[in-house]
This record gives C-alpha cells, structure tokens and sequence, in this order.
C-alpha cells in the first residue's frame, strides 16, 4: 500500500518561490516515477510535470517550464517541487502521485497513487 503526504503549501506573494514535498510510504517510490499534478478552483486538474524513477529524466508542462523543477531523494522516499517566479496564475491544489512504472506521462491514468494536496496561494 501506498501513502503519499504532501507539505509546503501556503500563501506567498507574486514572484516569490515555494517548496512542496511529498513524503511516500511502501516500497515502490524508488522504482517508479512521480508527478505532480495542480487544480484550481472551477479548473480540472492539470498536469505540473514528472521525474523518473532515478531522477535522471523531467517533464513539465509549459506553463511552468523553467519556473518549476522537481526533484527526488530516493533514500528518504521524498519527491519535492521547487517553484520560482510564481504568479495568481499558480494558485491551486498542488498533488503529488505515484505512477506505476519507472516512467510517466502527463495521463493521470498512469497515476494509482494520490496524495490529499495542499493549497499554494499566490497573491498579487
């Protein structure tokens, strides 16, 4: 079984930059990749970007393209997203998932595993 737990979010200023962990239980984080994933009010949820299984390969979505980075420590089961430059535009649930092979794509069908999110605002 896995557990996902998301932390980091809050209330930051335009152009200001947060760090969103995820901290997962079992024994599958290291083999398989990670996505992160955001929805904001009256919006569907949107793909944010993926790290592979060993952190070796990155996929974001355009609109946070070289604001967003996402990372990974496999030995203490912990994906991270690191977000810079941010803008009203950000403010949203941020979720991370547990996809069900060394690597993924935008699909969240790929995803089995969600966290419960946390609130990133973002005021201008």
């Amino acid at each position: 079984q896995v557990h996902l737990v998301e932390s980091g979010g809050g209330l930051v200023q335009a152009g200001g930059s947060l760090r969103l962990s995820c901290a997962a239980s079992g024994r599958t984080f290291s083999s398989v990749a990670m996505g992160w994933f955001r929805q904001a009010p009256g919006k569907e949820r949107e793909f944010v970007g993926v790290i592979s299984w060993s952190g070796g390969n990155t996929y974001y979505a355009d609109s946070v393209k070289g604001r967003f980075t996402i990372s990974r420590d496999n030995a203490k089961n912990t994906v991270y997203l690191q977000m810079n430059s941010l803008t009203p535009e950000d403010t949203a649930v941020y979720y991370c998932a547990h996809a069900a092979a060394g690597w993924a794509t935008r699909d969240d069908a790929e995803y089995p595993y969600w966290g419960q999110g946390t609130q990133v605002t973002v005021s201008s």
